[in-house]
Parts: C-alpha cells; sequence; structure tokens
C-alpha cells in the first residue's frame, strides 16, 4: 500500500519519509488528494543502509553476547555434568525391548 502524504505534510516529514523510502517502502506525494509524486531510493543508497543496518545488528549481537563473559567464574567447568549412563549401559537398556 505504501505511505501517501500531502506535500505540505510531506515538507515536515522529509526525513522520514526518506527513510521509509530506503527501507522499501512507496512513498507517494499528494497535491489536493491527487498522486503527484513520488520518492524512490537511489539502489546504490539502499545497499549502504542496509549494510549500516547489518553492521549494527552484529554490533548490537556481539555486545549482547560478550556481556556474560567472565561473569560465571571459575568453577565454570564444573558445570559440566557426566553422563548418567555409560554407552554400554544404554545399549543393554535397549536390548531388553
Amino acid at each position: 500500500m505504501g505511505i501517501h502524504v500531502n506535500i505540505g505534510e510531506a515538507k515536515n516529514r522529509l526525513s522520514e519519509l526518506i527513510a521509509a523510502s530506503l527501507r522499501g517502502e512507496e512513498v507517494i506525494l499528494s497535491k489536493a488528494g491527487k498522486p503527484v509524486a513520488r520518492i524512490t531510493a537511489i539502489a546504490d543508497a539502499v545497499a549502504e543502509e542496509k549494510e549500516r543496518e547489518r553492521a549494527a545488528r552484529a554490533a548490537k549481537m556481539k555486545a549482547w553476547m560478550g556481556s556474560g563473559k567472565g561473569k560465571l567464574g571459575p568453577n565454570a567447568g564444573d558445570l559440566i555434568c557426566e553422563p548418567e549412563y555409560t554407552d554400554e549401559e544404554i545399549d543393554n537398556f535397549s536390548q531388553g525391548f
């Protein structure tokens, strides 16, 4: 469907409308209720914007994953549990069925 705005309103929201077009949304400008123009992004600008968004998401993920570093303490290896049964015991159980 896209975004439809009056030219007067578009003057106040130009940055927002350009950002929307960079995200791939269709932006239509109207005068007296009739569509008269379309704001479209240049392909290179879209690619650059997507790359910036990807880099920002990657930085957030890296920060989030690193936020737990060192919080388990020096005995974190103690959290690793040994298996309750050996492979041989499991095979013996399965043979009984």
